[in-house]
C-alpha cells in the first residue's frame, strides 16, 4: 500500500518546516501556503517554495486571504501598528496576533483535503505560544477536528495533527536537525524580508532555541541578541 496523503499548512517558518519533515515520514505531502497581507509576505512565499522544492512536493497550493489586511487588528497586517520588540516573559496576547487566523487556515485546509481525498492535516502550532495566541491551544484543534467531521461528507475522515505542539523551540530545532529539515531555507521574522530583525517575538523565540542548543541559526540577522 502507498503512503497516505497529508495536507500540511506551511508558512515557510521553522515550525511548519519541521512539521512537514515529520509528516513526510509516513505521508505524501500536499503543501498549502497563505498570503494574508503580512509584512513579510513575499519572503515567506519564497521560503515556502524553497522548502517545497527541497521536499520535492508536487502538490502545492497558495491561497490569498485578502480579508485579513482589511480586517486589521494585527501588527503583521496593519501598517499603522508597529511590530513590538520581543518580551519572552510576557503572557499577554501580542500585537502580532492575527484574529482567528488558524481557524481560517484550517477551514481552507479541510476544503482542500476533502477535494484531493487527503485524510490528514498537519499544522505546526506550538503550545508554548498559546499564552499569546489562543488559537494555538490543543483544545482548539480538537474542537476544529470535530467541526470538520460535522461539516464534510459522511465518508470523509480528516484528522488534524499537531506533532510539535508540546515541544519547546529548542526541541523543535533538534527534531528538525534529526530529520534533515532545511532550516536554512526557513523565514520567521515578522518585519524584515532581507535580514531577520532578531528582536521581534518570532526571531527571539527562534534565536533562543538555537542558543539553548549551543548552535548558530543558519539564516542572516541584523541583530543577534543573547536570549539565554
Amino acid at each position: 500500500m502507498g503512503k497516505s496523503l497529508a495536507v500540511v499548512a506551511m508558512s515557510g517558518g521553522l515550525d511548519s518546516c519541521v512539521t512537514a519533515a515529520i509528516a513526510r515520514q509516513d505521508n505524501d505531502l500536499a503543501l498549502i501556503h497563505f498570503n494574508y497581507g503580512q509584512k513579510t509576505e513575499k519572503r515567506e512565499l519564497k521560503a515556502f517554495h524553497d522548502i517545497a522544492d527541497y521536499f520535492e512536493a508536487e502538490k502545492r497550493l497558495v491561497i490569498d486571504f485578502v480579508h485579513f489586511a482589511k480586517i486589521g487588528g494585527s501588527s503583521l497586517t496593519d501598517e499603522s501598528i508597529d511590530v513590538t520588540k520581543a518580551d519572552l516573559s510576557s503572557n499577554k496576547i501580542p500585537s502580532s496576533y492575527v484574529p482567528f487566523r488558524n481557524a481560517n487556515i484550517l477551514t481552507a485546509c479541510v476544503s482542500w483535503a476533502e477535494a484531493i481525498e487527503a485524510n490528514k492535516i498537519f499544522i505546526g502550532a506550538v503550545y508554548e505560544d498559546a499564552s499569546g495566541y489562543p488559537d494555538c491551544r490543543p483544545e482548539f484543534f480538537k474542537a476544529f477536528e470535530n467541526v470538520a467531521q460535522l461539516g464534510t461528507k459522511p465518508e470523509t475522515e480528516i484528522s488534524i495533527d499537531t506533532p510539535i505542539i508540546q515541544m519547546s523551540k529548542s526541541e523543535i530545532i533538534q527534531k528538525g536537525i534529526e530529520l534533515d529539515a532545511p532550516l536554512h531555507l526557513t523565514w520567521s521574522c515578522y518585519q524584515n524580508e532581507d535580514e531577520a530583525c532578531g528582536v521581534c517575538d518570532s526571531c527571539a523565540f527562534r534565536l533562543r532555541g538555537f542558543q539553548q542548543l549551543g548552535k548558530k541559526d543558519p539564516i542572516k540577522y541584523k541583530e543577534r541578541p543573547n536570549y539565554l
